[in-house]
């Protein structure tokens, strides 16, 4: 188990489990987020919905400045003028970075901080918008944040409230599985809260963040024995991101055995300093 400087196939990886009450594996270190940090983005978006100071079907131009590279759609598309519900499914199941962008500017940073300090966010936070390239000039990264602090908002996103509906709707349709459930048996394409799981699968949704040198995954899980919320932050050296994919996915096999326990073994559950972490 590697934890902050520990070498790891190139140089020091820092990996960070949270399960609220379950799991605490460096949950308080403060590590680059890369796209889970739309997590805020979007859970500002849903509030703004909920409460109707956000219409959903109100249309964003896009700015030439809102077009990045990496992941997404829109910037392979033609359409110019999207709807900001359009947008943030956009964000929540492609990642997709000129949508973000041009719901940041629709929103603003500062709303995103606001909502982010309401939820009780402290160290986990939007730092800038999305850029391709990031240049010395810029904020050094996208978002940070702390594992405890995102398992916490993601197992408070219970239902309860219209805006955690809308968020855990958004996240169902993530297209990324490959890390955290990527080794759980579950349905991808299953994207409604279910009432019950079969026994020895989960029901996922989540939000992936990737780039050098970080894989994360921020998500809630449901099984046949409880819902969790989770977060598995891995930061490492550039280059060495297949390692990192690894510890993340052996992290979902500890997070999986929590949310449904194989009936019969023994514990049901996953201690934070097991060895396959």
């Amino acid at each position: 188990m590697s934890g902050p400087g520990a070498p790891d196939e190139g140089g020091p990886v820092t990996l960070a489990v949270s399960v609220p009450g379950l799991i605490s594996l460096h949950e308080d270190t403060e590590l680059t987020l890369a796209s889970t940090g739309k997590l805020l983005l979007l859970a500002a978006v849903a509030q703004g919905i909920a409460s109707g100071r956000l219409d959903p079907a109100e249309t964003v131009d896009l700015a030439d400045d809102d077009r990045c590279g990496g992941s997404g759609l829109l910037g392979v598309l033609s359409g110019r003028r999207w709807p900001i519900g359009d947008l943030a499914v956009l964000t929540a199941s492609v990642s997709d970075n000129t949508a973000t962008n041009a719901l940041i500017r629709r929103i603003g940073l500062d709303r995103v901080a606001e909502v982010a300090a309401g939820l009780g966010l402290v160290r986990t936070r939007i730092l800038d918008r999305i850029r391709e390239p990031r240049l010395p000039s810029h904020p050094p990264t996208f978002a940070v944040g702390t594992a405890g602090e995102l398992a916490r908002f993601a197992a408070g996103l219970d239902g309860r409230l219209e805006w955690t509906r809308i968020m855990l709707r958004w996240m169902a349709h993530n297209g990324d599985r490959s890390l955290v459930p990527a080794l759980l048996a579950h349905e991808a394409e299953d994207r409604e809260i279910p009432a019950s799981v079969p026994a020895g699968m989960v029901w996922v949704a989540n939000k992936t963040g990737t780039d050098a040198g970080v894989r994360a995954d921020v998500g809630v899980m449901i099984g046949r024995g409880r819902r969790i919320g989770y977060a598995v932050l891995a930061n490492g050296p550039a280059g060495g991101e297949h390692a990192l994919v690894g510890r993340v996915r052996r992290a979902g096999l500890a997070i999986g055995r929590l949310a449904s326990p194989v009936p019969g073994a023994s514990g049901g559950g996953a201690s934070p300093r097991e060895p396959d972490l």
